[in-house]
């Protein structure tokens, strides 16, 4: 049962009415109750498991720490907590990848021992949830949070069931405020939970699906394309993923307002962002944070002596650790490592950034504004190529064909502007996947410049035709139900 499925369709109302009639006392435990049927309805073994050891060991540790006064203690569990949590998370997610690791290594020194293979237990919400756990134990270490005593609002925090799958990732002091108010019928959160979750759904289901179908075309099968459609499918795939997390997000923000749950908006127009760091201020914004807090600024405290420096390898380590909890791939670390390059390599160049824009008298104009997102978002692309590949090979050579363009225009010269475009840009897609490319990019416009739920506020003729054309595209314009990409981190 996904977000996206009719199965969810039919639990969401059912779960949300006896929510409303039921009495506020036990509330909070028929919310936990659903969020467990919500991941037994997922089939993945283990999962249940997982998510109560990881809630059974935080809780502990967060009480533990609370309780205890000596500095080093209290320093000496905190770590016993992230290591427990770090370890589950290993074991679920990134065995296999280790042991393929290692026998590669040992190969190279003909050793006759090789780790056995391993099998992969769960990817699923694990990263989010150990991450949500790793924040808890630090907030209470830092005295930032008090620990959460009763012990079946704290396993609703962490199983929350809107946010666990893909985020956002919630900080305690945010959430369980929340889980413990009070709950009155509200119209306007009514209101705009369904829009904000029929609005995802749009992203998804219209939007990330249909440009997936291009995109799998050519990066199921690299090897056949050279220039123009490479290209294409990159810069596809780039809003491809966002529309696709978006759309999650955008659906998990709408469900959880349905109960008076606020979550944190996820996403800030990512793709106008001037640099990479404003791109990381604008791009899952909840793990942007999390990884700001608790592995870039420690390591900066730590590093500082070295200055720059320091802040450069914070940066790359950080970004780093960002690729690995991705997933336990090459591609993904070096994704994490291309961005942790930019970042610091930013950190050198800021210094005489403002000098040269006001030498070439660009200062504060739009043509450098437009520069800025023009260079930045080619710069993620590049990265996206590692995300999106099947292995660092494959992605070597979709950067090394890119700029075979000559290619291409000897088919287009051969063979004439409709073969040309049918044969490199369009890939066989019928009427509807071109009119559904083309409201891609009218829908991006509309979103770029104005949030979604504005309409809200908009004539009720205007609000009702937005309404109708936004469900009749979900009817008539879907593509068969997709897996969301990052359903694997």
């Amino acid at each position: 049962m996904v977000f996206n499925s009719l199965e969810y369709f039919l639990f969401l109302p059912a779960i949300w009415l006896v929510h409303y009639f039921l009495g506020q006392r036990f509330r909070w435990l028929f919310l936990l109750v659903a969020s467990l049927i919500f991941y037994v309805s997922l089939k993945v073994p283990y999962l249940l498991g997982v998510i109560t050891l990881v809630t059974i060991t935080t809780y502990g540790f967060g009480l533990w720490i609370h309780r205890v006064e000596q500095l080093q203690q209290k320093k000496l569990l905190l770590w016993g907590g992230i290591a427990t949590n770090v370890l589950i998370l290993v074991a679920m997610k990134y065995v296999p990848f280790l042991t393929e690791n290692l026998n590669v290594l040992l190969s190279l020194f003909d050793s006759p021992i090789k780790a056995p293979h391993a099998q992969l237990l769960v990817a699923i919400g694990v990263s989010y949830y150990v991450f949500q756990a790793i924040s808890y134990l630090s907030d209470i270490y830092l005295e930032i949070e008090e620990p959460e005593t009763h012990f079946g609002y704290f396993s609703l925090y962490l199983a929350f069931f809107p946010k666990l799958l893909q985020g956002p990732i919630e900080r305690a002091r945010d959430l369980l405020p929340q889980l413990k108010q009070k709950y009155e019928f509200n119209y306007d959160n009514m209101r705009f939970g369904l829009l904000l979750f029929t609005w995802g759904l749009f992203k998804k289901v219209v939007l990330a699906d249909r440009l997936g179908l291009y995109v799998d075309a050519v990066y199921n099968d690299v090897h056949a394309y050279q220039g123009l459609p490479l290209l294409l499918a990159t810069y596809a795939y780039a809003f491809q993923i966002y529309f696709d997390f978006s759309g999650y997000t955008d659906m998990a923000l709408g469900t959880a307002r349905l109960f008076n749950v606020k979550l944190t908006d996820n996403f800030n127009s990512p793709y106008l962002a001037t640099s990479v760091a404003d791109f990381w201020r604008r791009w899952h914004i909840t793990f942007s944070r999390w990884i700001l807090d608790y592995i870039f600024k420690p390591l900066q405290m730590s590093w500082r002596n070295w200055k720059n420096w320091g802040t450069a390898a914070a940066l790359v380590v950080t970004f780093f650790v960002s690729g690995l909890w991705h997933g336990a791939s090459w591609g993904f670390v070096i994704w994490g490592l291309l961005h942790g390059t930019y970042m610091a390599c930013s950190v050198f160049y800021r210094p005489f950034q403002k000098k040269i824009h006001k030498a070439m008298s660009l200062e504060k104009t739009k043509v450098l504004k437009i520069w800025q997102i023009f260079v930045t978002f080619n710069l993620v692309c590049l990265a996206w190529v590692f995300f999106r590949a099947f292995g660092g090979w494959q992605a070597l050579y979709v950067l090394k064909n890119i700029p075979e363009m000559h290619h291409n225009y000897v088919a287009l010269i051969d063979n004439g502007w409709a073969d040309f475009i049918r044969n490199n840009i369009m890939f066989g897609l019928d009427k509807r996947n071109i009119i559904t490319l083309a409201a891609c990019l009218i829908c991006y416009a509309i979103i770029i410049s104005k949030k979604s739920y504005d309409l809200l506020n908009k004539p009720t003729y205007i609000r009702w035709t937005a309404y109708y054309l936004l469900i009749f595209s979900i009817i008539f314009l879907q593509v068969s139900s997709k897996k969301y990409i990052y359903f694997q981190f």
